[in-house]
């Protein structure tokens, strides 16, 4: 009897530890979303500065597992809303943003070598945007240390670029021409 009494206690005590994790675990979920939503909603309005766009997430458990949503939110001065995921309803420039901002947040959080390899990553961009998209990755590169190397075609954006190569073909070879 005493055994029993001492194994209820002990499964009492291991309810109240799994309900503290599961209240940790749901807080730094929680706090983490927040962070993203914050570093999209920044992002897309550096790039995008004429148009009220904001990232939201919906939080959900779905089978015992937390399950994250980011939606895009597009407010007209009227007051009309517009609301989806990105790729289906605003198209690629602002997903590819919104992409590029979601593998730099993966390589930091894991510790990984801050580099981001884009290779023609960008061509969905209207040429109003092409400019804003320059100056926010380079503003990333300074605030996040980050390392990007950018292969385009777009002379906007090599001009953003604190360091810009061309690659020149000479008697069958092809070596990097420095152009600052």
């Amino acid at each position: 009897m005493q055994e029993i009494k001492r194994l209820e206690n002990e499964a009492a005590l291991l309810d109240l530890v799994l309900g503290l994790f599961r209240q940790l675990i749901d807080q730094e979920v929680v706090q983490g979303v927040q962070a993203v939503e914050k570093l999209q909603t920044e992002g897309l309005q550096a790039v995008f500065e004429d148009q009220d766009l904001h990232v939201k997430s919906q939080v959900e458990i779905q089978r015992g597992k937390v399950s994250v949503d980011l939606l895009t939110v597009q407010k007209y001065p009227n007051g009309m809303e517009i609301e989806g995921i990105s790729g289906d309803s605003f198209g690629g420039a602002v997903a590819t943003v919104q992409s590029i901002l979601l593998r730099l947040i993966i390589l930091l959080r894991r510790g990984l070598r801050p580099l981001l390899l884009l290779d023609e990553s960008l061509p969905a961009f209207d040429s109003n945007y092409v400019v804003n998209m320059g100056r926010f990755l380079s503003t990333l590169c300074r605030r996040l240390k980050v390392d990007i190397l950018l292969v385009t075609h777009n002379p906007a954006l090599v001009e953003a670029a604190d360091k810009a190569y061309k690659i020149v073909r000479k008697d069958g070879a092809a070596r990097f021409e420095k152009l600052r």
